[in-house]
């Protein structure tokens, strides 16, 4: 009896590393999918062994069902309700990091900043008629130190109080999709949702990851794609957010999507965009909107106060665009080319 356990176990570990070498032995290649998601575009390119689409879709299905505002049985929309919800990991996962940045940005990126963003038009709600009166009501409703995670379950200091998770979630996703990716294996890939991105290793062609900076002019279709530079990767996560996109004008005021949550306005600055590095995709996403809430001079010293991030700020000085990097900005001469 032991010598035919001792014979299946060793037949059984052979199998097992024939089907491995089998399996590295397959010729790898590159997958391309594209599509619409949160809104937004992706573009998603990896070199695997197999086709990886299912993952891919179940990984965004996941996202959208832990932090849409626009599926009403996700996470966050049963949250805003006010239903009793045990959240998922990724819920937790994103509002830990939502709460993290939080802190270090003084409040300057705030998930409860979603009736602001509501009232003023740029949101999942008609724009309201906005007076400092009205502005300030809903300020009584705005401070990520008033919701409280309690075990799996959001807890509000006042019920009409609602999360947007708009400026961290497709960063979030991106990382989603990345790590299943390289748990199957690839070492190759690159996630794009929205022009928030992680890459690794090289592309198809042998060569790093190209990926651009788009120049921050005015361009609320969304046609407009110049470049302001590009840079080469191997291994980042970067995110970008601008005011160049999505805004309107109210008279002659501009009014940008980016609201400010300590005051109730939109940001009034010379920062037309902000493109951070960081450690996760969507640590980078949510520092962007932090910058661009911030203003270029703040913004510089928050990333520098971390050990995981760098900025490229792009600031409107006399008709012109500069540019302004945090420390460890390592890319200066892409930049000037």
């Amino acid at each position: 009896m032991n010598r035919h356990r001792t014979w299946l176990a060793l037949t059984m570990a052979a199998l097992c590393v024939g089907l491995l070498v089998w399996n590295n032995d397959r010729p790898q290649h590159y997958y391309h999918h594209s599509g619409e998601v949160f809104g937004t575009l992706y573009n998603i390119r990896y070199q695997a062994h197999a086709n990886l689409s299912d993952s891919i879709q179940q990984c965004l299905k996941q996202v959208d069902d832990a932090l849409s505002m626009f599926n009403q049985n996700s996470d966050l929309s049963r949250i805003n309700r006010n239903e009793p919800v045990t959240v998922s990991t990724d819920f937790l996962r994103v509002f830990t990091e939502a709460q993290s940045v939080s802190d270090l940005s003084g409040g300057a990126f705030d998930m409860t900043v979603a009736p602001l963003v509501n009232a003023w038009g740029f949101g999942f709600e008609n724009k309201a008629q906005m007076t400092a009166e009205r502005v300030d009501s809903l300020r009584a409703l705005i401070g990520y130190r008033r919701i409280h995670l309690q075990g799996r379950q959001i807890v509000k200091d006042h019920p009409a109080i609602r999360l947007d998770a708009g400026a961290i979630a497709k960063g979030f996703a991106c990382d989603k999709v990345a790590e299943m990716l390289r748990r199957q294996g690839c070492t190759n890939l690159l996630v794009d949702i929205g022009g928030e991105v992680v890459a690794s290793g090289k592309n198809s062609k042998g060569e790093l990851w190209t990926i651009g900076l788009t120049k921050p002019i005015d361009d609320p279709t969304g046609t407009r794609q110049e470049l302001q530079a590009t840079l080469r990767y191997d291994s980042v996560c970067m995110a970008t957010s601008g005011n160049y996109r999505n805004f309107y004008y109210e008279g002659t005021e501009r009014r940008s999507h980016t609201i400010d949550p300590r005051t109730g306005y939109p940001v009034q600055h010379n920062l037309l965009s902000a493109t951070v590095t960081a450690s996760s995709c969507m640590r980078a996403d949510a520092l962007a909107t932090a910058c661009m809430v911030l203003g270029a001079e703040e913004a510089v010293r928050m990333i520098d106060q971390t050990d995981d991030a760098a900025c490229c700020l792009i600031v409107g000085e006399n008709d012109k665009q500069v540019f302004v990097l945090s420390k460890r900005w390592t890319h200066i001469e892409e930049l000037i080319k």
